[in-house]
């Protein structure tokens, strides 16, 4: 039998948010961030536009409008997820530089309500992107492969995705 063990939050320092004073259910915020993703060498999005998913335990996931990709950079593709508190999301292929990152960008084109203003938005995994900038800093990946969220310097854990976070 599994038991939840809630981990300890690390120290947020001055300037800097804790993962673990995020909501749950999540929210969604309006940010003026200036985001820059680079996929084959190639910038294939930038925005000073975007909403950010902030979600207990979990680093911001970043969702950018469409039309902030270059043409070609999103590829639908078939297939879908279930997310609890979001709805269905849809998935893209991301190309860029000559590469193609497979089902690394998603995107919820009919939300439940709360999340009505991120419809048709796109977030990508920082992680399989050569990489994300927020504000000029390269962003570092959410542990595991499967989320999407943003860390930087002003961000502190423990995240969920690594080893032994499942029941977070």
């Amino acid at each position: 039998m599994s038991t939840f063990a809630r981990p300890t939050p690390h120290p947020a320092g001055p300037g800097q948010e804790s993962v673990w004073d995020y909501p749950r259910p999540p929210l969604v915020e309006v940010r003026t961030d200036l985001l820059e993703i680079y996929l084959g060498g190639d910038l294939i999005a930038r925005t000073q536009h975007s909403w950010r998913v902030l979600e207990t335990s979990h680093p911001p996931t970043y969702y950018l409008p469409r039309g902030s990709f270059t043409d070609g950079a999103l590829r639908p593709v078939e297939g879908n997820s279930w997310c609890e508190w979001k709805g269905q999301a849809s998935y893209f292929d991301v190309l860029g530089g000559g590469l193609l990152a497979s089902r690394a960008a998603w995107t919820y084109l009919d939300p439940v309500p709360s999340f009505a203003e991120i419809a048709g938005a796109v977030a990508v995994m920082p992680g399989r992107m050569d990489r994300c900038l927020l504000n000029g800093e390269q962003v570092t990946a959410q542990p595991g492969g499967y989320y999407g969220g943003w860390i930087t310097a002003d961000i502190v854990g423990p995240f969920k995705g690594g080893p032994g976070s499942d029941g977070w």
